[in-house]
């Protein structure tokens, strides 16, 4: 595979992760709108609940894709209809369990958070709308994630940008004309979520209408078969236990960075938001790697292979260094986009540098975690992350006295742990790829 084939894959796939978080400052404009405090706090609190909740279930899309590519190798059609029947089924029934104990979940989060009555009412106003497209959104990562695996590139970025165009254009209406407010962004999100799946499975009768050769039942009892289903369920427990891993990472992040204070907590906000766009930036080259990784499983192309580990080395060191070049030049344009506060500018300004550091030093872990992705070989991400997380845990304990500072260094050594750890890996993959290919 040469750099151009790999490209077609890896910048409509980055186009497509990209607006997520592009069009959510747009959705985060629109709520800021809204009159009372108490409804901002709510949506934020309410946001966070969610985002928790479907993250730590974001493993879906990811073994989705894996398998998919190993599938997309084959010409069997049962093959291609069980990577996407198997991961739906474990949606649905985990959507329909959020909706059934939605209760718990609200009273425990708004608990453990700790808001204002006003702020609760608001946030649980909120919930209780969206939380009844839980099923759907999850079944949106599978769909996403077979598209994505299957190489169904420009039907992937059409999913995306409709659905968070539609979100953003009914959010909008319904506080600036309609003026709903709280329920109305709720309302919106649960339409946006509705339709995304609705528009997927639109988009799987185009391009999967012919896995469907045999009856309903009958592709229902196949996907049930424990053997596989547990093959699957081993991957998503190991992509689970790295999202534990990394909410561990995330929450002590910003426990610490409040300690510190209102203003360095939100100087961390600007930074850690700014963080995350790079990051979406490499995932849409480590969902390009998981495509060339997986394929090359499928059919057994040791030097397709070699050629996803080699793309991976060579675009994850360029895009890293890339990034680190555009931050550092450009920062100074960028903060005033997220708070007009000189004092908060000069702040978040003076701990800039150690995110020019991050893309460097984090390239290569998020993305040759799409190569081991693609393969499923995902016992050694949960292993490299775990190991991160520990020097991560010691580093924080270590560099105390330094403050804030100390907090950014201890995060980039987890950033730095995730690349070293999983790099340690590669031989041990590629010995495993070899004995595979030979079977």
């Amino acid at each position: 595979m040469e750099h151009k084939n790999y490209l077609a894959l890896a910048l409509p796939l980055t186009l497509s992760t990209i607006t997520t978080p592009l069009l959510g400052v747009v959705d985060t404009a629109v709520v800021g709108q809204l009159s009372n405090a108490s409804y901002i706090g709510g949506v934020a609190i309410g946001t966070i609940i969610f985002n928790t909740m479907y993250w730590l279930f974001g493993f879906l899309r990811v073994s989705t894709s894996g398998f998919a590519a190993q599938a997309s190798a084959s010409l069997d059609k049962e093959k291609h209809a069980m990577a996407l029947m198997r991961p739906f089924l474990v949606a649905f029934i985990v959507g329909m369990l959020f909706v059934l104990i939605q209760q718990p979940i609200l009273h425990y989060s708004l608990s453990f958070l700790g808001a204002s009555d006003a702020v609760n009412s608001s946030a649980s106003a909120y919930f209780s709308i969206r939380i009844w497209g839980a099923p759907f959104a999850l079944a949106n990562y599978v769909i996403l994630g077979w598209l994505i695996g299957m190489s169904y590139i420009k039907a992937t970025l059409i999913l995306q940008i409709s659905t968070n165009v539609l979100n953003i254009i009914l959010c909008i209406l319904s506080v600036h004309v309609w003026d709903l407010g709280v329920a109305g962004v709720g309302a919106s999100t649960l339409i946006a979520e509705i339709f995304s799946c609705v528009f997927g499975i639109v988009l799987l009768r185009k391009y999967a209408g012919g896995i469907w050769q045999h009856p309903f039942v009958q592709i229902l009892r196949r996907a049930v078969d424990p053997k596989p289903m547990w093959q699957m369920m081993k991957v998503n427990r190991d992509l689970f236990i790295r999202t534990i891993c990394l909410l561990i990472v995330f929450n002590l992040f910003t426990a610490k960075g409040a300690a510190f204070g209102e203003d360095m907590l939100a100087a961390n906000a600007i930074l850690i938001q700014i963080h995350y766009m790079m990051a979406y930036f490499f995932d849409g080259f480590a969902n390009a790697s998981s495509i060339v990784a997986g394929r090359a499983l499928g059919e057994r192309n040791e030097k397709l292979f070699s050629q996803s580990l080699r793309l991976s080395l060579q675009w994850g060191l360029g895009i890293g260094g890339t990034l680190a070049i555009l931050f550092l030049a450009g920062q100074k344009w960028i903060y005033p986009l997220f708070s007009d506060q000189q004092h908060i500018i000069e702040l978040t300004g003076s701990y800039a540098n150690w995110l020019v550091l991050f893309p460097i030093v984090a390239s290569l872990g998020l993305v040759y975690y799409g190569v081991f992705t693609g393969v499923t070989e995902v016992r050694f991400v949960r292993n490299s992350m775990i190991f991160a997380v520990l020097l991560y845990l010691a580093a924080l304990y270590a560099l105390q006295p330094l403050g804030n500072h100390g907090l950014w260094i201890a995060f980039l050594l987890f950033s730095l742990g995730r690349s070293v750890f999983l790099i340690m890996y590669v031989p041990k993959l590629r010995r495993l790829f070899q004995q595979t290919a030979a079977a």
